[in-house]
């Protein structure tokens, strides 16, 4: 049986992490696995949902690989995990986390690091790296992004877990549901995405991790060019041509 697991329904592929006997603990092969999927995914998936078979949706690093490993190791483990993490950036795909169960560490960062993400109620989320003296130095990079300093910290120095409904009001996640509700929610947020060009859906992504971190004059220096791009393209003038024609766009992509 394969670690990853690939399914595709029309523009929607799922990816599931298919390590349930070991709560999908990140290997190295595992996340090299990861990588391929998401760099082998056509021009026809308009939208990638992550998702965890088993338990819990992703326990972090596998620390089998870490105990008595050498530097040379560590190195790699960590250089692959950084490159799945920016692939999932990269990509012009949204990228949803389905969380069904608990993210803790580098699966805590997974969440975080996705465009978007949506849980059961009952999931859980944390970096408890401190209590085993591995500080959780990579995850706190998209967490710290994503919930701001101080909870970002919080998370990092305690490594208490929090809910559902707490990592929402900290932006960790989009939406907690119970967990019978959570694959409607999903369909629902995908349909809401898939009404819209693919190509447009891509440019904006890609922009907006690019701006983010950028001094505000910079960010428009950049944006101020994409969008110039963006309304010379075939779809763009589609869409404003179909509403002004009051009728529905017809993408090209």
């Amino acid at each position: 049986m394969s670690d990853v697991s690939i399914t595709s329904d029309g523009p929607v592929t799922t990816i599931t992490l298919n390590r349930p006997d070991r709560r999908n603990a990140l290997s190295l092969e595992f996340m090299n696995e990861l990588i391929d999927a998401l760099n082998g995914l056509g021009r026809s998936t308009e939208v990638v949902v992550i998702a965890g078979n088993g338990p819990a949706f992703s326990a972090g690093h596998d620390l089998g690989e870490l105990v008595g490993g050498e530097a040379q190791f560590f190195t790699e483990l960590f250089d692959v995990c950084t490159a799945l993490m920016e692939t999932i950036h990269r990509i012009p795909q949204p990228v949803i986390a389905r969380v069904h169960g608990i993210a803790t560490a580098a699966g805590c960062q997974m969440v975080a690091s996705c465009d978007l993400a949506v849980a059961a109620d009952s999931a859980k989320f944390a970096t408890p790296g401190v209590k085993i003296g591995l500080f959780c130095s990579t995850p706190m990079v998209p967490i710290s992004r994503a919930v701001g300093r101080k909870r970002a910290m919080e998370m990092l120095l305690t490594g208490e877990p929090i809910d559902a409904a707490t990592a929402v009001d900290w932006g960790l996640i989009n939406a907690a549901v119970p967990a019978d509700e959570l694959d409607d929610h999903l369909d629902s947020l995908i349909a809401k995405i898939l009404r819209f060009s693919p190509t447009v859906i891509g440019l904006g992504k890609a922009a907006f991790y690019s701006q983010v971190e950028l001094e505000e004059h910079d960010a428009y220096e950049l944006t101020k060019t994409v969008m110039a791009d963006n309304a010379a393209l075939p779809d763009a003038q589609e869409g404003m041509s179909a509403f002004l024609e009051k009728r529905a766009p017809e993408w090209r992509g």
